[in-house]
């Protein structure tokens, strides 16, 4: 039993996505996390996203410090929106996704930047895993006006 979990563990991923700093709320890596996402959600508005949600979840996964979840309506979409905010998050914080996957399919495309994880879904996708729901108890962050997209 103990080798099943030891190699289904992705233990390596863990060290590689994630920065390492101090997650504490109000420490200045916390607030550029915070910037880069807020440009990240304002990027999939320009591409007139729906539904764009930023999820704080430092204080109850390892995996990252914030998740966003975002509709696409179309595959292009989905795939657009993922352009849109690479190249933006490459411009203004010269940072790209240490991984993507999910671009050639386009209903479902992640992008890990590390302590940022993207989630852009087609609506049925985004339905039938409902990423809100399970990371439910996670702080939502209230985006600008100029974001907030109701879809």
């Amino acid at each position: 039993m103990s080798d099943y979990s030891q190699a289904n563990i992705p233990l390596q991923s863990v060290a590689v996505t994630k920065s390492g700093n101090n997650t504490t709320s109000g420490n200045h890596n916390d607030d550029v996390t915070r910037e880069i996402a807020l440009t990240m959600a304002d990027a999939a508005a320009d591409r007139k996203a729906g539904d764009v949600l930023i999820l704080f979840v430092a204080d109850v996964s390892y995996l990252a410090d914030y998740f966003l979840v975002i509709t696409g309506y179309s595959k292009a979409q989905v795939r657009a929106i993922a352009e849109a905010i690479e190249h933006k998050v490459e411009t203004e914080w010269q940072r790209r996704p240490l991984r993507t996957e999910g671009k050639s399919e386009g209903s479902w495309v992640l992008q890990d930047y590390g302590e940022l994880i993207v989630h852009i879904m087609m609506p049925r996708e985004r339905e039938f895993y409902n990423l809100e729901a399970f990371w439910g108890h996670a702080e939502r962050i209230e985006l600008p006006k100029s974001v907030d997209s109701g879809g």
